[in-house]
């Protein structure tokens, strides 16, 4: 029961690897805190995690959903000992076809979404506090149409540099979860994009994958478990790549 006591908000919590997050945190002793957009999914998320769970409908774009989001914790809890900032999509768009409205929206959710969110609930974090932030290897590998998404990842990144140290005082670490390839609904969105079986893209994912195979949500959950809990106390600025090896290898 490493974050026994603790209270946690996963953001994008209703599905895929957020929903993992929350599930590994909740059977950890943690009250969690999941936000997503479509009410539907968060009652589905919620009934599929054993444990302490509050599901919340909101967007991290809007700023009053956020505010709503903090003061709710704020009121029920009084504090937030983790914060993992999740909620993130992506859309590939080739260059040269890129519109103002993918980069905007890519953006928005992505990297302002991201700040917005920490920014907002950082009062409610005590010393001893996590945060983690979940990037993408393609923040640092470069894969043909991901031009706004792996620059919005790159921005988180270096946000876990800057508050890393800007937060230091406050004995609040901050870190990012890099993952590669993971087996989750999003890889239908890309099969949808190539114009790809579902089956034999992830097949084709698993070959650029030095472990031979894609990754599962409950080992990302493992990952953010330990930058979540105590396991991680002297760590903080840094990356944790989750990804078969390959973006290392």
């Amino acid at each position: 029961m490493r974050l026994s006591n603790k209270v946690a908000l996963v953001t994008g919590g209703s599905a895929g690897l957020g929903l993992a997050i929350a599930q590994r945190f909740a059977r950890e002793g943690a009250h969690v805190y999941i936000t997503g957009r479509r009410q539907e999914a968060l009652e589905s998320a919620k009934a599929s995690i054993e444990g302490h769970v509050t599901a919340i409908a909101a967007d991290v774009t809007v700023p009053g959903d956020l505010d709503s989001l903090v003061e709710t914790i704020g009121r029920e809890s009084g504090h937030l000992d983790v914060i993992v900032a999740n909620a993130g999509s992506i859309e590939r768009m080739n260059f040269g076809e890129i519109t103002e409205e993918h980069f905007d929206s890519t953006f928005d959710l992505n990297a302002r979404g991201t700040l917005f969110t920490v920014q907002k609930a950082l009062p409610l974090i005590p010393t001893g506090g996590s945060i983690v932030l979940v990037g993408s290897i393609q923040g640092f590998k470069g894969l043909p149409g991901s031009t706004a998404y792996s620059a919005a990842k790159a921005a988180v990144r270096s946000y876990a540099r800057v508050w890393a140290a800007e937060f230091a005082d406050k004995g609040i670490r901050v870190n990012v979860l890099s993952p590669g390839p993971f087996d989750t609904p999003i890889i239908d969105g890309q099969a949808e994009y190539f114009g790809q079986d579902p089956a034999a893209l992830r097949a084709q994912m698993a070959t650029y994958v030095p472990l031979g195979r894609l990754g599962r949500p409950a080992e990302l959950a493992g990952a953010a478990l330990f930058l979540a809990s105590d396991d991680s106390s002297f760590m903080t600025g840094a990356e944790l790549c989750i990804d078969g090896g390959m973006a290392q290898v």
